[in-house]
């Protein structure tokens, strides 16, 4: 298989406070060569000052001060890199457990997921918890780096140990891919190149595995869904009578000739042309942005959904989602929200918190059921108009949305429709 040299791949860090998150992503940036000559001579001169002997690989990640002073990522923290057969996004996210909200912004988009374990402690709870919450967010692929190689003298038993204890609890969750890899991000051990030190250990390193992943199959290709963003009416020479439809196409496969139903109004019609910047394209499929132009004219706004015809989505205005609550503030009961999923706006309320998970022990509270911040719970929600809706684990761009607090303009809560 070749891969396109353009191909993305996001990917997120998770792990307890100094399994060496931020070392890792230093690690990959500075071997891989993706570091500016100003920014590495500054994160020498700052590695100096600490009394560093050599570079300090996690200041290329904790932008902020307060990580710096205290030595922790408490933000997400995004940075791109390339190599020549791949784009990727990083998105580090950090450790403790009020901060789940921001694991799971960070991770909600990502291919895959990389899970650190500190090979001296093994798996403990927030190793439960991070892997929970990428089963929860549906992340197709999972890499266990057990870290921290070196201060175990680089032992296969250590590894082997480690990886049935992952496996005892992981047996539980949704993730189809899981693969393990024995690190030393300090030592770049299995980071860009292969280690000397562990013979043992026949995979490839991490970059090689994150460069020749196949995602192309992340992709839902069979459920096509276009929400319009807006109407193109250009009204100029040569597109006088123009009006194509524009978005970014969800999932699924569109080309010309193909019947189409617009929804939520039940309108059908063929798809005459598929526009882009650069031109007329014989067929569109995600995440590209184009401009659909209809055989019929048929009233169609900004929320509307173009979709095969003998392949629709539910139109539902009630129904059961996972919800992760983001704000300081409790939800209040049968509260109005703005709800936005896909380019569609409508009005919400939550109906009834079902329960609450403790992410530390996957057990259901039924007896407390006050939303506060990082709570991940199961709740029915009402909207005043039908969505056309996914189950997310099918897609997970028309199974997610999120809710904004009328009052405030604050995003409250982000969900994965069940």
């Amino acid at each position: 298989m070749q891969l396109d040299n353009n191909q993305l791949l996001r990917f997120t860090t998770a792990g307890s406070v100094d399994d060496g998150k931020s070392t890792l992503i230093g690690r990959l940036l500075y071997d891989s060569k993706s570091i500016f000559e100003d920014q590495l001579e500054s994160i020498e001169n700052t590695s100096k000052k600490k009394g560093h002997d050599g570079i300090d690989m996690a200041l290329f990640t904790d932008g902020l001060r307060d990580e710096r002073e205290q030595g922790i990522t408490i933000d997400v923290a995004y940075r791109y890199f390339t190599t020549p057969k791949r784009k990727f996004i990083i998105a580090d996210t950090p450790g403790h457990i009020q901060y789940t909200r921001n694991m799971v912004t960070g991770a909600s988009t990502a291919n895959v997921a990389i899970i650190l374990i500190d090979a001296r402690h093994g798996v403990i709870e927030q190793t439960k918890r991070h892997a929970f919450i990428a089963s929860l967010l549906q992340i197709p692929h999972l890499i266990v780096c057990i870290n921290k190689m070196d201060l175990v003298d680089f032992s296969e038993e250590v590894y082997n140990n480690i990886i049935n204890q992952f496996e005892e609890f992981s047996s539980k969750l949704l993730v189809k891919d899981i693969r393990f890899k024995p690190i030393s991000a300090l030592l770049g051990d299995n980071v860009v190149n292969a280690s000397e030190n562990m013979k043992w250990y026949q995979g490839s390193p991490l970059l090689s595995t994150l460069e020749t992943m196949h995602i192309s199959s992340d992709i839902n290709k069979i459920d096509a869904r276009f929400p319009v963003q807006t109407v193109l009416r250009p009204q100029r020479e040569g597109f006088i009578d123009y009006r194509g439809y524009a978005g970014r196409v969800a999932s699924g496969i569109y080309r010309p000739g193909d019947d189409v139903t617009v929804m939520p109004s039940g309108f059908t019609s063929k798809i005459k042309t598929i526009d882009t910047f650069d031109g007329e394209v014989k067929e569109a499929f995600a995440p590209m942005s184009v401009s659909i132009t209809l055989e019929d004219d048929i009233d169609i706004s900004r929320g509307d959904m173009i979709v095969k015809t003998t392949n629709k989505p539910e139109a539902v205005q009630e129904f059961d989602t996972m919800i992760c609550w983001l704000n300081n503030s409790s939800a209040r009961p049968r509260a109005k929200y703005t709800i936005m999923h896909t380019s569609n706006e409508q009005k919400a309320m939550i109906k009834e918190v079902l329960y609450k998970i403790d992410i530390n022990s996957y057990a259901r509270e039924e007896e407390n059921k006050d939303l506060a911040m990082n709570d991940i719970a199961r709740v029915k929600i009402r909207t005043t108009r039908p969505l056309m809706i996914d189950e997310y684990r099918d897609n997970r761009i028309t199974g997610s949305f999120i809710l904004i607090d009328d009052a405030t303009h604050e995003t409250v809560a982000a969900g994965m429709i069940l």
